[in-house]
């Protein structure tokens, strides 16, 4: 993980460096706490500068300063990871690879073929100085943030960077699309003193039919939210990458997962373990089940190993408990993503390692009551509303040695439960459970002093509330318990494993069930596709932000290339089948694998997203709706600090 950030100037009267606020170099250095260098090129007949910064968090090979640079003055910068496509042996250092084989490219469609090998996380800034080009993109997913921001047509200059940070200028910053990758030819630009931009997008096939059609597609839906004096073009040769995963199956055939219980319709089916068991005794569901359970495996092998391991380090946390650090972290809430995710690292970090299990949640409100009315809750659901007193909810750092039960939220609970089941698997394993608890106090500091910077440019109530509970669990502070006391404890874990991916694969939000009824499998499967489409844009930008934050790495299992292709080989009704209940039907396929590996009560809880889980959802305000835009998320000019 690092962070990266470019400054291009045209016949700017302005410095370069005056471009790159200190206070963005903060949240650079913050991302890549290890090393932290800038270099500035300046071309002097050509009327362009470009300020390289790059900051490192060490996690492969040797320590390899950013920003790179060659006899040729070729200069890379590079966030990312390579799991595949591209060796890199257990002691080398994926960035000087990567540059290594980029020097080597002489043409463009070199350097589309070897980032369209890849298989990993990444972003990227090459400055190839004999073409006086400049390349940036993210991987297909968008798993990097790398955001953009255009000055006037006075100033003349352009930043990228992996975060922002105030804006003397008002100029808004914007996630780079998930798009493609593109490239600026600095040399047109100075001479025209203008900004343009070339897009080589990412396809399935560049043989396709009708491929300008979808290339216009894709340059009309960037160009929208440029400014108007940046132009944005397709290569001339029409030039592509190639897409890393197979295209979605959106074939439609009949639900095949009949509750395997005779005495039960599909509505009526039992949400219970059993219930899978009988699902598993059908030959055609456990083989699927164990297809995934390997390809997943991997996925998650890659990810847990693919890090520096000092056999010296100790930690220094808790003294009485395993003399190892933890250097993988799950975010984790007991349900089934975050269960399977645990259950396969198990398999492969080193045996005396202890995993943290991070646990967040928010301090609750007020007292819950039960009214004259009771809410409803089907047969398979657990009631986890809990009577807290709010006299009673103190801050546990005031008493460490107690439990406070003002954070029995549900994630809390099931989060407990999941570590049981853990333990019954591998109980010789040190499993973590990091209690991460957050007040009202404490939550309004935080977002003020960091993470609205985070979640900029996104601005709504849902991004405020994830990823608040996502800033706090990566943080890793809290308590785990020690020979029956809680004890304070900061997680060093370093990569921290999350699910997301999960539910927009195999339909494990409440609105694909709305879909499904609405439009059947051709609808759920348009909503499956538009999902995995967006979600550099939704999701991924803001948590690789959020979690960098702690100079700590996101790594995405769910969203490994190989697991993506699976998936999107399979029909929908292998995935899941929505004509079944909740705990059951989303995420089928999952749940069947979670129970193949030893999995037990969590193998059949139904989805609950983490704002609600954590309780962090109308902590603050009750009137809210999710899509709103959110007023504490307001960001500070330079001028009003």
């Amino acid at each position: 993980m690092c962070g990266i950030c470019c400054v291009v100037t045209l016949c700017s009267q302005r410095a370069i460096s005056d471009f790159l606020s200190e206070d963005m170099l903060c949240h650079l250095r913050r991302r890549g706490p290890n090393s932290s260098q800038q270099l500035i090129k300046t071309v002097s007949d050509l009327s362009y500068q470009c300020l390289f910064s790059g900051h490192v968090l060490h996690l492969r090979g040797l320590v390899t300063p950013q920003p790179l640079e060659d006899a040729n003055n070729n200069v890379f910068l590079w966030n990312g990871e390579i799991f595949s496509g591209v060796h890199v042996g257990n002691l080398e250092n994926d960035t000087e690879i990567m540059f290594h084989h980029l020097a080597s490219c002489s043409s463009e469609m070199d350097i589309l073929s070897l980032f369209s090998s890849l298989q990993g996380p990444w972003s990227f800034i090459y400055y190839e100085a004999p073409r006086h080009s400049l390349w940036f993109g993210r991987d297909y997913f968008g798993r990097r943030s790398l955001l953009w921001q255009f000055s006037n047509e006075v100033d003349r200059a352009f930043c990228l960077s992996s975060v922002s940070g105030c804006s003397e200028s008002g100029n808004e910053w914007q996630e780079v699309p998930a798009s493609g990758i593109f490239k600026i030819d600095l040399k047109a630009c100075a001479a025209t003193k203008s900004l343009s931009l070339t897009l080589f997008p990412w396809k399935y096939s560049c043989r396709e039919k009708a491929v300008e059609e979808t290339f216009i597609n894709v340059l009309d839906q960037v160009s929208k939210d440029l400014p108007n004096h940046v132009h944005l073009v397709l290569n001339e040769s029409k030039l592509c990458l190639r897409a890393p995963v197979i295209p979605l199956n959106k074939a439609v055939s009949k639900a095949s997962g009949v509750c395997p219980s005779s005495n039960f319709s599909n509505v009526n089916c039992e949400v219970s373990v059993e219930t899978l068991e009988k699902f598993l005794a059908e030959e055609h569901k456990k083989k699927l089940a164990c297809q995934f359970i390997d390809v997943l495996n991997e996925a998650v092998k890659r990810r847990v190993l693919c890090l520096f391991r000092d056999p010296d380090q100790i930690t220094r946390e808790v003294p009485s408990m395993s003399h190892k650090r933890a250097h993988i972290a799950v975010l984790f809430s007991g349900g089934i993503d975050s269960m399977v995710i645990a259950a396969l690292a198990d398999k492969h970090v080193p045996f005396q390692e202890p995993i943290d299990l991070l646990n967040v949640a928010f301090m609750m409100k007020e007292q819950a009551r039960h009214r004259g009315t009771t809410k409803r809750h089907t047969g398979h659901e657990v009631q986890l509303d809990l009577l807290c007193p709010q006299e009673s909810c103190q801050d546990p750092a005031a008493d460490s040695g107690t439990h406070s039960p003002c954070f029995d939220v549900p994630d809390r609970i099931t989060g407990r439960a999941g570590l049981k089941e853990l333990e019954a698997i591998n109980p010789s394993r040190t499993w973590n459970f990091v209690e991460i608890n957050v007040t009202l106090e404490e939550l309004k500091k935080m977002r003020k002093q960091r993470i609205n910077y985070l979640i900029y440019p996104l601005d709504t109530v849902l991004d405020d509330s994830i990823g608040c509970a996502i800033w706090f669990a990566s943080r890793g502070e809290g308590f785990i318990s020690n020979q029956g006391e809680l004890k304070p404890y900061k997680s060093p874990a370093k990569v921290v494993l999350t699910g997301i991916g999960a539910d927009e694969q195999l339909a494990g939000y409440s609105r694909h069930r709305v879909c499904f009824t609405k439009d059947g499998s051709e609808g759920l499967n348009k909503e499956l596709e538009m999902e995995l489409g967006r979600i550099s844009s939704r999701n991924l930008g803001r948590d690789d932000r959020i979690i960098s934050d702690h100079g700590k790495e996101a790594r995405f299992p769910f969203l490994d290339e190989d697991v993506v292709s699976f998936l999107n080989s399979l029909p929908v009704s292998e995935k899941a089948d929505l004509t079944l209940p909740r705990g059951i039907g989303e995420k089928l396929i999952l749940r069947l694998a979670a129970k193949e590996l030893g999995l037990t009560a969590s193998t059949v809880l139904p989805k609950r997203a983490v704002q609600f889980g954590s309780r962090i959802a109308k902590l603050e305000s009750n009137s809210e709706k999710a899509s709103d835009t959110c007023s504490r998320l307001k960001l500070l000019s330079v001028d009003e600090l």
